[in-house]
């Protein structure tokens, strides 16, 4: 069977899940003890946004769509996107410059993925963390040092290879252990490494629970190299301040954002993907209450998810619900 065929088929295989699990919600309420339908979502690693909006997601999911909804602990977004991209997930998450990796086929993905935007959520800072008494001022100051670059098949990892390469800092000259934030924050608590790189909202809750027992400070990323990085990868970057008090820390710093989005398989029916964004959308104040950056989710803004198109589900109901 061709590689086509068996990624049409298991994508076809749980958008019919979700289908019929939406369509046979009706009688269930009606008294019929019906099987429930199960769908994945992509989430991220332990102590991220990923990781906590997924969960939240998987819970309200499950009960507005009357389905068994689950969040998977994962690398991040490149992983988010094969997952996606093969059907294994219905929904995930993922920063836009991985998400146009992967509709391209270039980078770390060898050929083109039929992913879709559902919605923009938030925008992602990079962070470079040292701990407040290091002697690390400047990303070129990372060469010799043992650096953790992201984990493998993470967001975090793609983008800390563009910003070392556009430093001209050789990550050959980097021990990178290559670790997802809890051990991150493990080894540099245990100085087994002097820093990292992380991608994520504010505040980032493992990084924020770190901080207050470990003093940090947040190497800056300046706005040069965010303009010389958007003339290469398409203008998904722009220039941030770190919120002063953010981590505890005094100083302030720069850093590059990146726009992220939940992502769906373009295969995907388009009721299926309006009533899964209905009821992200009708349970956002819940969710906010346990992930604040939910909060930050927008209808206005929801639609920008270029380089990515919106999935025509999604567009429907941004369509339906234009104020």
């Amino acid at each position: 069977m061709s590689a086509h065929r068996t990624l049409s088929r298991t994508v076809a295989t749980a958008a019919l899940a979700l289908v019929a699990a939406l369509g046979l919600s009706g009688c269930a309420a009606q008294g019929q003890d019906l099987p429930r339908q199960e769908i994945v979502i992509a989430g991220g690693v332990s102590g991220g946004i990923y990781a906590g909006y997924g969960a939240a997601l998987a819970e309200v999911l499950g009960r507005e769509l009357r389905v068994d909804a689950t969040a998977l602990s994962t690398a991040g977004s490149l992983e988010n996107l094969r997952l996606v991209g093969s059907g294994e997930a219905l929904l995930g998450f993922a920063q836009s410059d991985t998400a146009a990796d992967a509709i391209a086929g270039t980078g770390p993905f060898s050929e083109p993925l039929p992913i879709a935007g559902v919605a923009r959520l938030y925008e992602e800072y990079v962070h470079v963390v040292v701990r407040a008494d290091s002697d690390v001022d400047q990303l070129s100051d990372l060469a010799g040092r043992a650096i953790s670059l992201g984990a493998p098949n993470s967001g975090v990892a793609a983008a800390a290879a563009r910003i070392l390469a556009e430093a001209e800092v050789d990550p050959e000259q980097i021990d990178n252990p290559r670790l997802g934030l809890d051990d991150s924050l493990a080894a540099l608590r245990a100085g087994e490494i002097e820093g990292f790189f992380w991608v994520g909202g504010l505040p980032t809750p493992g990084l924020q629970e770190f901080s207050q027992e470990v003093p940090i400070r947040l190497v800056s990323i300046e706005h040069r190299l965010v303009d010389r990085l958007n003339e290469r990868h398409g203008g998904v970057y722009r220039t941030a301040e770190f919120p002063a008090g953010l981590y505890g820390r005094d100083e302030v710093s720069v850093t590059m954002t990146v726009p992220n989005y939940l992502i769906v398989n373009e295969a995907v029916p388009d009721d299926v993907v309006r009533d899964a964004l209905a009821a992200v959308f009708r349970t956002r104040a819940e969710v906010a209450t346990r992930v604040p950056t939910a909060a930050l989710l927008d209808r206005r803004l929801a639609i920008f998810t270029a380089p990515l198109e919106l999935h025509p589900g999604a567009a429907a109901y941004y369509r339906e619900t234009k104020h």
